[in-house]
């Protein structure tokens, strides 16, 4: 018999492929308003995105062995906040650029949208308002 683990969330961590770590952290400090930890492990450079200990994180990673950057592979979703309107307000400003205007999402569920960043990755922006 196999134990089971009740989990909480689907996703425990996930890494941003970027090029240019300086330029990628510039531009996510900007857009979310929040800084990034700046933290070096087995080769490569991180900038992690704040997060709960219990909750779910993730970072940008930067290294020689890193995969390019996509703009079709796996979609994550970062959170925006109360206000997605204004995350939305400092995309071009940031350096990147809206790619899926804000979609209203049935219920109370919120809205969403899709970005290009500095890098050329396609990331999703969640707010429940």
């Amino acid at each position: 018999m196999t134990a089971t683990t009740t989990r909480t969330n689907a996703i425990d961590w996930f890494e941003i492929p970027v090029r240019d770590i300086e330029r990628a952290q510039t531009f996510y400090t900007a857009l979310l308003g929040a800084p990034l930890r700046r933290e070096a492990i087995g080769g490569h450079t991180l900038a992690v995105f704040s997060h709960a200990e219990t909750g779910v994180g993730g970072c940008l990673v930067a290294g020689a062995d890193v995969p390019e950057p996509s703009a079709s592979g796996t979609l994550i979703y970062l959170d925006a906040g109360p206000s997605l309107d204004a995350v939305l307000a400092r995309v071009g400003a940031a350096g990147g650029r809206i790619t899926t205007p804000k979609v209203q999402l049935p219920g109370d569920m919120g809205c969403f949208a899709h970005i290009a960043d500095t890098e050329g990755n396609r990331v999703g922006l969640h707010s429940v308002a």
